[in-house]
């Protein structure tokens, strides 16, 4: 069972309907007890850091969503699903992530030409073509991205893939069980669901 956590702060419909799409039975929950039950979770996300770390801990669920993950069992971040495992975030400083992946999360500086935020398609520029996620998915592939912060991981070892814009930036990450893409695979066409029929037969 995949359980895509619902904490109010994303479109869970979009995910949910592409991974029963690849044969995946799916719970949408906000219950901290089913973290507990769940063989996966994936956490996806939109809107602002603060706000989001701020409904994790109003619902009980970031100190069992963080036990999950210390588990071993396969986990994956969507868009600001990913940023939330990070120390902290430009966006609200002062706010503490779920301290996960160390490293930061960082605003794009408008630049000629590169608009903030950075919406739209994208070539993934990949790194680790051997990572179980990314089989099958070739170098150059388009994903569909829309976010205007970026992951800075202190290690550059767990990036994935990456992606141009102002500056290059971290596109996809994987750190044992725990998976993260900053793009959304579920709007990603055959990239994107290639990505998710890897993450339900891990």
């Amino acid at each position: 069972m995949i359980l895509v956590l619902d904490y109010g702060m994303s479109n869970l419909r979009s995910v949910s309907k592409a991974l029963e799409k690849l044969g995946s039975r799916v719970t949408v929950s906000s219950r901290p007890e089913d973290l507990e039950k769940a063989q996966k979770v994936v956490l996806p996300g939109v809107g602002a850091f603060g706000d989001a770390m701020e409904e994790l801990e109003k619902r009980k669920l970031a100190a069992p969503l963080k036990d999950f993950m210390k588990s071993g069992r396969p986990f994956l971040g969507i868009c600001l699903g990913l940023q939330l495992l990070f120390d902290a975030s430009d966006e609200n400083p002062g706010v503490p992530g779920l301290g996960i992946v160390p490293g930061k999360v960082a605003r794009f500086s408008p630049a000629p030409g590169f608009k903030v935020p950075h919406m739209g398609w994208n070539q993934l520029r990949i790194r680790q073509p051997q990572a179980p996620l990314l089989r099958g998915v070739s170098d150059g592939s388009f994903v569909y991205f829309v976010h205007s912060y970026y992951v800075l991981p202190e290690s550059q070892q767990i990036v994935l893939a990456d992606s141009d814009y102002s500056p290059a930036f971290a596109a996809m990450i994987g750190q044992n069980n725990i998976y993260g893409c900053q793009f959304h695979p579920e709007k990603s066409q055959e990239a994107g669901l290639k990505i998710l029929e890897n993450f339900v037969k891990l």
